[in-house]
């Protein structure tokens, strides 16, 4: 499982048009399941999301979490995180996980985070949306439950 984690002041998700999921303070989780992955991923990087130390505390150090905050996430599905591009240029998405196992993990991602006491919003799985992100800082992360990185 992957994720990019942004550090965010706001972020939405539209689709057709209408707002449909909208944080404050918090991250933007961009969520892509692999066709390997299990729950474990799952607990393992929720748990890594909800604790990682990205906020700034009154020295301006990066020390306190988005449970410390009190902030809010927002996770959007994110199947091209594991596209491969290696080969020509066209991306190949054989890695990912297909679909009713993806959306499964997903959602089981996103009752993993509540359970840590956030307030968590979703995109909509398989749905063409616009997502806007007010990365703050910028700050950007890059995780994998498989630690590749």
């Amino acid at each position: 499982m992957r994720a990019v984690v942004q550090r965010v002041v706001k972020g939405e998700v539209h689709i057709s048009g209408e707002k449909t999921a909208s944080i404050g303070k918090g991250l933007v989780v961009l969520l892509g399941v692999g066709g390997d992955d299990t729950e474990k991923d799952v607990d393992y990087l929720a748990e890594k999301v909800a604790n990682l130390r990205i906020f700034e505390d009154d020295q301006g150090k990066m020390n306190l979490s988005c449970c410390d905050i009190g902030g809010e996430v927002l996770v959007v599905s994110q199947f091209t995180l594991y596209g491969d591009y290696r080969k020509g240029r066209r991306p190949s998405f054989t890695a990912a996980a297909g679909p009713q196992r993806a959306n499964y993990l997903y959602e089981y991602f996103v009752e993993k985070l509540k359970e840590f006491g956030i307030k968590v919003e979703t995109g909509k799985f398989r749905e063409e949306m616009l997502v806007e992100i007010h990365n703050y800082g910028p700050v950007t992360m890059l995780l994998d439950s498989k630690k590749i990185f």
